[in-house]
């Protein structure tokens, strides 16, 4: 493999490492919350993480899943480029989603795509969390609300950064796409449940 190449391997391989802790099973075994791959959807994310009500958790979960996916980022920026952040961003993503440690069944992303953004730009990082509380405020759904940020992100980082950045950022909407494919036949049904619906049927 060229030289010039090796940086870009690097930043992948740091940043699907990085992604693939899984911070909501780590968690919600040490609070005594039992294994959180029986608990809702059965992923490790901080939304199913919730689902255990217990808020602090959760919360720390979303944090931590958006911090592993920052610091390779950072690192790969400060070591081999700009290209290489942008190469750890997807790594870091496809670490969460499909965790080698855990039968390549993890979480769905978002955590890991607002951290990553924020590393990346944080100008587009916060217009993708401001589409996300749009959404959710207006439509009562998370998954909609996820999944509308994320297809909107590439267009702001086109016109924000450049068309390298909207590239990885596509590659990244896709592959969360593909982890809300269940979230995206309840909505084409109308089945999808809002937010706090499944707190009060409990």
């Amino acid at each position: 493999m060229p030289t010039d190449l090796m940086p870009l391997l690097y930043a992948i391989v740091l940043g699907y490492l990085c992604g693939s802790v899984p911070f909501g099973l780590l968690l919600t075994r040490a609070a005594g919350l039992g294994d959180i791959r029986d608990i809702g959807s059965g992923n490790i994310g901080a939304t199913n993480v919730l689902r255990t009500g217990n808020r602090w958790v959760a919360g720390a979960t979303l944090v931590l899943d958006a911090a592993k996916a920052a610091l390779p980022i950072l690192v790969a920026r400060y070591c081999w480029g700009e290209n290489a952040a942008m190469l750890a961003a997807i790594g870091a993503l496809l670490g969460h989603c499909f965790p080698v440690w855990l039968n390549f069944k993890g979480g769905k992303g978002v955590s890991v795509m607002i951290g990553s953004l924020l590393a990346l730009s944080w100008p587009v990082g916060l217009i993708f969390c401001a589409v996300w509380l749009v959404i959710a405020f207006a439509q009562k759904m998370s998954s909609l609300a996820a999944l509308t940020a994320a297809a909107t992100a590439p267009i702001f980082a086109f016109v924000v950064v450049n068309e390298w950045l909207a590239g990885a950022i596509a590659v990244m909407a896709i592959v969360l796409f593909f982890q809300h494919r269940e979230n995206i036949a309840r909505l084409m049904a109308g089945t999808e449940p809002k937010i706090g619906s499944e707190k009060k049927a409990s």
